[in-house]
């Protein structure tokens, strides 16, 4: 991993990036303290924006838990990219949960309403495979339910579907399926054979 580390102090952007969706893979708390500091001074250059948005999700999926608070003001900044919004959301769920089924940190997000940190705050949800209690499973799908059927917000939604159960979700997966969309037809098919498909996001 050390090699890895060392890369993301390199000149060139690329492969600081690359160096950054290795520990990504690797998902290696160790990592955490080096991308925080590489994270900090690739946030100087605005034109690295793709750099800055692996290394926040690399500190997410490392569990990386005491860069929390830098993360939680990065969400309140504004940048251009809106893509680095996605990562935010995403890390800040990861590393905000208390369990596995813990959803408190993804209704924080949704008060936000920055579109995009929603946006990786429901994907975070889909790729951990998190079921959260009823009583959430239905405020998020009432939350994204009142969206028009074409809209992307649906996906990662029924992509975290195959582990939920209840009339509330069968109703959902029923007003999706009327989507133009194939990837929401696709994971709803999957979600009714409660089949996870492993997702890979940028």
């Amino acid at each position: 991993m050390n090699e890895i580390v060392a890369q993301l102090g390199d000149k060139k952007s690329p492969k600081r990036r690359s160096a950054a969706k290795k520990l990504r893979k690797l998902k290696d708390v160790d990592a955490g303290p080096h991308l925080l500091a590489a994270l900090e001074a690739e946030l100087k250059d605005v034109r690295t924006w793709e750099t800055q948005y692996q290394m926040i999700m690399a500190i997410g999926e490392c569990g990386y838990k005491p860069a929390l608070p830098f993360i939680n003001e990065l969400a309140k900044q504004d940048f251009e990219a809106t893509m680095i919004y996605v990562a935010i959301g995403d890390a800040i769920v990861r590393l905000s949960m208390e369990n596995e089924r813990d959803a408190a940190p993804i209704f924080k997000l949704l008060d936000t309403g920055n579109e995009m940190l929603v946006d990786g705050a429901l994907r975070a949800m889909a790729m951990l495979k998190m079921v959260p209690s009823d009583s959430h499973i239905e405020k998020i799908i009432n939350y994204v339910a009142a969206r028009e059927l074409n809209q992307g917000i649906h996906f990662w939604v029924i992509a975290a579907a195959p582990g939920w159960s209840g009339a509330k979700v069968e109703e959902y997966l029923d007003y999706c399926a009327k989507s133009p969309r194939e990837e929401i037809t696709s994971a709803i098919a999957l979600a009714r054979k409660n089949k996870y498909k492993k997702w890979s996001p940028l």
